[in-house]
């Protein structure tokens, strides 16, 4: 087994709005190697993204793996609706942070 982060892997790893209710997070990987490993070994679940988003499944709407393009997205609940009081990211562009960072073995 071999230690990865997605920052290794992966060459665009975003967030933003996909609605004022809903954020998208999107990784794209370097090249085919690398995204069928982690499509392969089911890395991405809603209890993975649960955890590490500290949210409830019921609020992960989707997990969506997309062979062409070698990329996963994640369309979760918006925690608060973009531009509602007390929401700090209006764009929904600075919520990626975690998955850059994410650690898993393989």
């Amino acid at each position: 087994m071999a230690r990865y982060t997605l920052r290794e892997l992966a060459s665009v790893i975003r967030s933003k709005n996909s609605g004022p209710y809903e954020l998208t997070f999107d990784v794209i990987f370097k090249d085919f190697d690398g995204y069928h490993m982690v499509r392969d070994a089911g890395i991405f679940t809603k209890e993975m993204f649960a955890r590490l988003y500290n949210i409830s499944e019921d609020d992960i709407m989707n997990i969506v793996h997309f062979d062409p393009a070698k990329a996963i997205k994640v369309t979760i609940v918006r925690p608060i609706p973009s531009g509602a009081l007390g929401e700090t990211d209006v764009y929904g562009a600075q919520q990626h942070a975690p998955l850059v960072t994410f650690g898993f073995e393989i």
